[in-house]
C-alpha cells in the first residue's frame, strides 16, 4: 500500500479515513446546506471521543492521546461538559 510521504514516515491514512466516514454519512444525510453545518463538527467529535478505532487496539484517538471520557454515555458527557465549561 502506497501512502504520501511527509517529514519522516509519516502518512495521512488517519484522516483520509475521517473523510472516507464523513463523505458515507453526508450521502445519508442528502448533502449539507450550509458550510457551518453542525454535522460536520459533531461527526469530528464522534470520530474522536466516542468511536474506537481497530488501528488503535480499540481505544479512541482520544484515549490514545490520553484523554478519558468518564461515563456510560460518552455524548452525554461531552454534552454536559461543554455546558460547563462553555459560554454562559
Amino acid at each position: 500500500m502506497k501512502h504520501i510521504r511527509m517529514s519522516g514516515d509519516m502518512n495521512n491514512n488517519k484522516m483520509e479515513r475521517l473523510n472516507g466516514e464523513f463523505r458515507d454519512r453526508e450521502k445519508v444525510a442528502r448533502g449539507l446546506k450550509k458550510d457551518d453545518s453542525p454535522l460536520i463538527n459533531g461527526y469530528q467529535i464522534f470520530h474522536n471521543y466516542i468511536r474506537p478505532h481497530m488501528s488503535l487496539d480499540g481505544k479512541t484517538p482520544s484515549e490514545a492521546c490520553g484523554i478519558k471520557i468518564e461515563g456510560d454515555n460518552k455524548w452525554i458527557t461531552l454534552i454536559q461538559n461543554a455546558r460547563k465549561h462553555g459560554k454562559n
